[in-house]
């Protein structure tokens, strides 16, 4: 089948022109031109096992690395160069390059080999670079929020549940918070790593290839750890994309929960933090704003990769074994997921990088609140007071304070002694948001001691 005097690589089997709007359709170069480094990898490798299986001698073998080794550096120069072209994919377009440098040769390099099995290879490979990609930045960001932590190590905050002040914290304790959501971010894509790395190359277009081709040898060329076992599987098998595309989502989510945080604490009505004029932007009409659309957009940003997610899922959930072209819409979502989650992991730390604590705003709401409640209710229990009626001496006693206006360490003494006569006049010890703090020296609490030490721990893993 020709198009505009272009034969398809499949189109000995048809006679006359595709339609312009199924090309447009069908292409998929538009998009998965983004693999032009792994296909050529992929087809050095293939190169390779076919001469070990007899198709190539060590001269065509010879002239077809340096062919690839040319469009490697070109490829470097311009990742983008297949665009234009007017092929329907990325390896049609460097079946093409290489014909045009060898001639024949260049069509001899497909024997045994399937675009089917060549996509799911390409397609690991750039997988695989990206997660370590993401690994890396992930690192990084961890460390924004450790070393904000290190600069304000002792600055205190209200700790929140239904974000109603709830108990004193380190800000410390709330940057390591996320740091281990990000750990587990990280540790996802490690385990998503490992059932990436598998080669499909040699699986042919679903039954296996032919040709005696070392497919341990090949995967071992190609860095991956082994060879995939079922030829149907392996060209049909997205099931690497989803989970990678998963743990970005659930990274999207741990973004968004840090952006969501940072928007409130920046606010007037919080005070906690102001963001750096780099990463804030104004109002066209009121010349007072200063918006915080840097976390806006990662909050933002971190829906479309739960929306890939969900997207590729759909698309597989019907498809019979083995390939289909639906598969083709694997690429664009993880594409776009990658290329978002790279930008708002990276943009999270310029942010905090850049952010400024108001210890005086953030201690004067610890302060506040009656979040020192819990405390002169374990001060009862220590007293011998079962903690449920100590829970509702403490909650008539807030009362009282909300009434009169004060917090309840400036409550005097007789007047707390009318909830309990066992509170005596070291409850204000007791209440102090030191003494909220100290109480709570154990394993993973906000104890100053134990947040110390948690830093300190984050801080030699991640090599600051």
């Amino acid at each position: 089948m020709s198009d505009g005097g272009k034969q398809a690589l499949w189109g000995g089997r048809f006679k006359g022109q595709s339609d312009p709007l199924f090309r447009r359709f069908n292409d998929s170069l538009p998009f998965d031109y983004r693999l032009l480094m792994e296909d050529i990898a992929g087809s050095i490798a293939w190169a390779k096992a076919i001469r070990r299986a007899g198709v190539l001698d060590d001269a065509e073998l010879a002239q077809l690395l340096a062919a690839l080794a040319e469009l490697a550096i070109l490829a470097q120069q311009n990742p983008a160069a297949p665009l234009g072209s007017g092929e329907e994919d990325i390896h049609s377009w460097v079946e093409t390059q290489l014909i045009k440098r060898t001639g024949n040769l260049g069509k001899k390099l497909h024997t045994g080999r399937s675009r089917n099995d060549q996509v799911a290879t390409d397609l690991r490979l750039w997988t695989r670079s990206q997660i370590d990609a993401r690994q890396a930045e992930l690192l990084d960001l961890q460390r924004s929020l450790v070393e904000l932590a290190q600069r304000h190590k002792d600055c205190i905050i209200p700790g929140y549940t239904h974000l109603q002040r709830a108990q004193p914290v380190m800000l410390a304790h709330w940057c390591l918070a996320y740091v281990e959501m990000l750990r587990r971010d990280h540790d996802r894509l490690a385990d998503a790593r490992r059932r990436v790395n598998v080669c499909p190359l040699g699986s042919g277009a679903l039954a296996g290839t032919a040709y005696q081709v070392d497919r341990t040898m090949l995967a071992s060329d190609l860095g991956f750890d082994r060879p995939t076992d079922n030829s149907l599987d392996a060209v049909s098998d997205r099931d690497f994309v989803a989970e990678t595309l998963a743990a970005l989502a659930l990274t999207g989510v741990h973004l968004s929960r840090l952006a969501e945080d940072m928007i409130i604490y920046c606010t007037q009505e919080f005070g906690f933090l102001e963001l750096s004029d780099a990463v804030s932007s104004g109002s066209s009409l009121m010349p007072q704003k200063k918006n915080p659309d840097s976390l806006e957009l990662i909050r933002g940003k971190c829906g479309r990769l739960i929306g890939a997610q969900n997207t590729l899922l759909v698309t597989l959930k019907g498809l019979p074994l083995a390939y289909n072209k639906d598969m083709q819409e694997d690429k664009e979502p993880l594409f776009d997921a990658m290329e978002n989650a790279a930008l708002a992991i990276r943009m999270a730390g310029i942010v905090l990088r850049n952010t400024r604590i108001r210890e005086d705003v953030t201690l004067k709401a610890a302060r506040g609140g009656y979040s020192n409640a819990t405390d002169l209710a374990d001060y009862l229990v220590a007293r011998g007071v079962p903690f449920r009626e100590s829970h509702d001496i403490v909650g008539k006693a807030v009362r009282h304070a909300i009434a009169a206006g004060k917090p309840l360490e400036e409550l005097p003494l007789d007047e707390l002694r009318t909830f309990s006569p066992l509170i005596a006049d070291d409850v204000y010890a007791a209440l102090s948001i030191d003494s909220c703090l100290s109480k709570r020296q154990i394993h993973g609490g906000t104890g100053r001691a134990s947040v110390h030490n948690a830093l300190h721990a984050a801080a030699n893993r991640l090599g600051l």
